[in-house]
């Protein structure tokens, strides 16, 4: 990633304001807008994207239209969003794995279908440490019963992903490494439906966010072994973190931010973000996410560019280590 384009672009820019870009911040948005995310429903990026639709639709008096654009991991969905006109109209409520899967394809010696100096980062909603899930009969009552159990049998053990290089796959991959261990990675077309499997016993074990996995909990029908935050979490205190396990270099945070494509209006930007302060400000949709064990973490465009570009340089290495996934043994 380029530092340097990448902040001037989303911190200068909102910043540049002229008699022309007012005016058309001030009749903006003319039609409806479409809120693209990646990945199908009932994961934590449409868990995000929805409550945040709504309340646009009512400080901006249009309609907003949640998208589900689902594919190779997030890459369509970031892509469309990444070619879209930049006029403000199209936006996209990404996950983390957005800043490193264009890495992925590199190491396929592909042309990535977008990279990430083509969007331009908004506001931070959400910013979860995922969770190691279980089924409530499953053997494994701690993350030492799984550890001893996979290296009895290497390879048996199936966990459920997004997707290749995805936001559940990345945080499984580091704890391979750290653990010694190896798992059956089972990829999806996305979180809700990597949850699906999970829950309907088609794989042992899955990574989460705790906004989607937290029914299952509530329920009886899941429980979780480990946190991949730094420390443990307010919804789930009881949960230790990989850290304290012994792990030390397992943390990954699963996080949904708002971006809008590179070359939309710097008034447009600025009238986006003032927006989305009254979104985040708003109880009936921080109350969504709290409900859901899925707190919200805003963070305006500046503080949030920077927490983009720090998250992308601690993932990316893991994306390089994890390799071509054809040619792993």
């Amino acid at each position: 990633m380029d530092r340097r384009r990448f902040l001037q672009g989303a911190v200068a820019a909102p910043l540049v304001t002229t008699l022309g870009s007012a005016a058309q911040a001030q009749a903006w948005p003319t039609r409806n807008l479409t809120m693209i995310v990646a990945f199908p429903p009932g994961g934590q990026a449409d868990l995000a994207a929805r409550p945040v639709a709504a309340a646009l639709e009512k400080i901006l008096g249009r309609s907003v239209v949640v998208d589900n654009r689902s594919g190779a991991g997030g890459m369509l969905g970031n892509a469309a969003a990444a070619r879209a006109e930049p006029d403000g109209h199209t936006m996209l409520m990404a996950l983390s794995s957005m800043t490193f899967l264009p890495e992925a394809e590199r190491l396929y010696d592909r042309r990535p279908s977008y990279e990430m100096e083509q969007l331009v980062p908004i506001a931070r909603v959400l910013a979860d440490p995922g969770v190691l899930c279980v089924r409530s009969d499953s053997p494994y009552k701690s993350l030492a019963d799984l550890v001893e159990d996979a290296k009895k049998r290497p390879g048996q053990i199936s966990f459920s992903s997004s997707g290749n290089y995805g936001a559940a796959h990345v945080p499984f991959e580091m704890f391979q490494q750290a653990a010694g261990i190896k798992l059956l990675h089972v990829p999806y077309r996305g979180g809700g439906p990597a949850l699906t499997a999970f829950i309907g016993k088609q794989v042992d074990i899955t990574a989460q966010a705790p906004g989607p996995i937290t029914p299952h909990v509530q329920s009886g029908a899941a429980r979780l072994l480990a946190n991949w935050g730094a420390k443990r979490s307010a919804e789930y205190p009881n949960v230790p973190t990989f850290i304290e396990l012994g792990y030390q270099d397992v943390e990954y945070y699963i996080w949904a931010g708002l971006f809008v494509p590179r070359g939309t209006p710097a008034s447009v930007i600025s009238r986006l973000r003032d927006a989305m302060r009254q979104v985040m400000a708003d109880k009936t949709v921080t109350d969504v996410f709290v409900k859901a064990a899925s707190p919200p973490a805003y963070m305006d465009q500046p503080e949030f560019a920077k927490f983009v570009e720090a998250d992308a340089k601690r993932l990316i290495p893991v994306i390089r280590k994890i390799g071509r996934l054809d040619e792993k043994k």
